[in-house]
């Protein structure tokens, strides 16, 4: 049965390809983690989507680096004015778009108001503060932002607006969708790899060629790929094997333990290992009944064997994270402890919510991602202790885009999920800014329909303050009343583990893009 699918994966990477091609398999890279469901920049803001952010397309700023730092890219300089309001940027002149038309201002500009008008997730970070028509080119290669106020993270959540061809995509726009469904599947970018016409096929294919006019180069890369061949495997120990068959260069970067002891005992593989801040949370609908009572909540979370999954389950690679922030990022709060395994503490909440009236005879779902085994073996764990505490717990598997779909309303949100929170850009309001300010319900980071105006207040007073010190504190606050609420259940900052075969070179981590930019990598 596996090397049946092996042998599927290998069969898939050859069709489309010329008789000379087909014999040179060495010359293009194969990654096989997970594609995203569509290719618009504008419109999809996960995981999956950096890798297409990192490689298609450019921004003004980048994050290189771990830890990670930003850096000029698409803009060679910045300048803010004294009351933090307006932003310039000063742009690099001769960068060309994969089209071969030449960026200018106006691509900017349009790449702001058109990422503000689809509203998606990506727009989140700026739609508190910035409106479409206080955004200008005011030269060819100057662009002015005026802030309705000041936002201390508009720098830091920089990097995550591509910037797109506007001419190429207008003549596909049809009433006012921007062209989005025509870039769900076609190229607009700029980046160091271009996307081959009719290669993406969602779930199953994309493919990339080097783009040689790229403005950065290869400077520092002494064979750069020229080809890229993205061909996800849906099952984990799958996936593995073709690592270690030599099918695929790169596995995602969600191994479980036992795929990685797989590989490392390989003379074929390697597990990279990088410290990331990419934290592990079980998301709790605070709006349904009983999960709005804050004692099934705290329950739940005295009922999650953190110690056990982290030691038993993971070996040690993750390191627990009992907040919505990062341990490793400023504005953490020292000192807090959180919740702890403790059934007895769990049952004793079960009880007084009970007593409040709270049903907790219904059936709980627990809802895992499909394409991530580590988050099934977690609700596993769980699910047994909660059965113990006399709960009724379903797990239900679904892929990441149908849990993202979901979470658009608290009707549909599952009761919980497992996930994980990225690094989007780097700045506390990637995480608990925008995964507890109930203006961002709607988004799959928002998806616990938790509301608390004190914590309303407290998140919007840090992203409108400079003073990076006030900030750390009004986040850490909001933290401790986050936890105070058991909102959700945070388990821990992991240590990212991705197999890669052993003739890819060149692999840089940085916690933003997961280690998935090519142009530094080559094939020996």
């Amino acid at each position: 049965m596996r090397a049946h699918a092996t042998a599927s994966i290998l069969a898939s990477l050859l069709i489309g390809l010329s008789s000379n091609q087909a014999t040179a398999a060495n010359d293009f890279l194969t990654w096989g983690d997970t594609l995203p469901h569509g290719l618009d920049p504008h419109a999809i803001f996960d995981t999956e989507m950096q890798f297409v952010l990192y490689n298609a397309y450019d921004g003004l700023y980048r994050y290189e680096g771990n830890p990670p730092k930003l850096v000029p890219w698409l803009a060679k300089s910045y300048k803010v004015s004294a009351d933090g309001l307006t932003w310039t940027f000063e742009l690099r002149q001769n960068v060309k778009f994969h089209s071969g038309r030449e960026m200018t201002a106006e691509d900017v500009v349009y790449s702001f108001k058109r990422l503000l008008a689809l509203g998606k997730a990506p727009s989140a970070a700026f739609r508190p503060v910035l409106k479409p028509e206080n955004i200008s080119a005011t030269g060819r290669s100057t662009v002015k932002f005026v802030l309705s106020a000041p936002y201390a993270p508009f720098l830091s959540a920089i990097p995550i607006v591509a910037i797109v061809d506007r001419e190429i995509i207008t003549p596909h726009v049809q009433g006012n969708d921007w062209g989005s469904p025509w870039l769900a599947t076609n190229d607009g970018g700029s980046g160091a790899y271009k996307i081959v016409p009719n290669s993406f096929h969602e779930n199953e294919s994309l493919d990339l060629e080097r783009f040689r006019d790229h403005f950065m180069g290869w400077r520092d890369n002494p064979k750069p790929i020229d080809a890229v061949k993205v061909r996800p495997v849906a099952e984990t120990s799958t996936r593995v094997l073709a690592l270690l068959n030599g099918d695929i260069d790169a596995t995602d970067s969600y191994l479980p333990v036992e795929q990685v002891e797989r590989i490392t005992q390989s003379k074929k593989a390697r597990v990279s290992r990088d410290e990331s801040m990419r934290l592990l949370v079980v998301t709790v609908n605070n709006s349904k009944p009983p999960l709005d009572n804050v004692h099934v909540r705290k329950c739940l979370n005295y009922a999650f064997n953190y110690p056990g999954f982290i030691h038993d389950v993971l070996h040690d690679t993750a390191v627990r994270n009992p907040a919505p922030i990062p341990e490793n990022l400023w504005g953490y709060p020292k000192g807090l402890n959180g919740f702890g395994y403790d059934l007895q503490k769990a049952k004793a909440e079960c009880d007084i919510a009970r007593k409040d009236g709270a049903n907790l005879k219904r059936e709980f779902s627990i809802h895992t991602q499909s394409e991530a085994e580590q988050t099934k073996q977690a609700a596993q764990l769980f699910q047994s202790d909660l059965e113990t505490l006399g709960f009724r717990v379903k797990i239900v598997p679904q892929p990441w885009t149908q849990l993202t779909a979901n979470t658009a309303s608290a009707q549909t949100t599952p009761d919980m999920w497992i996930h994980w929170v990225s690094t989007y850009f780097v700045d506390p309001e990637n995480w608990i800014g925008q995964m507890y300010d109930s203006q961002f319900h709607g988004t799959w980071k928002a998806s616990s329909w938790y509301q608390n105006p004190e914590v309303d207040k407290l998140l919007r007073d840090a992203r409108t303050n400079t003073n990076r010190d006030t900030r750390a504190k009004l986040y850490g606050e909001a933290a401790r009343k986050v936890v105070d609420d058991a909102v959700d259940i945070w388990v821990y900052n992991t240590v990212q583990l991705r197999g890669l075969s052993n003739r890819l070179k060149g692999f840089h981590f940085n916690p933003v893009n997961n280690g998935s930019e090519i142009r530094t990598m080559y094939l020996q």
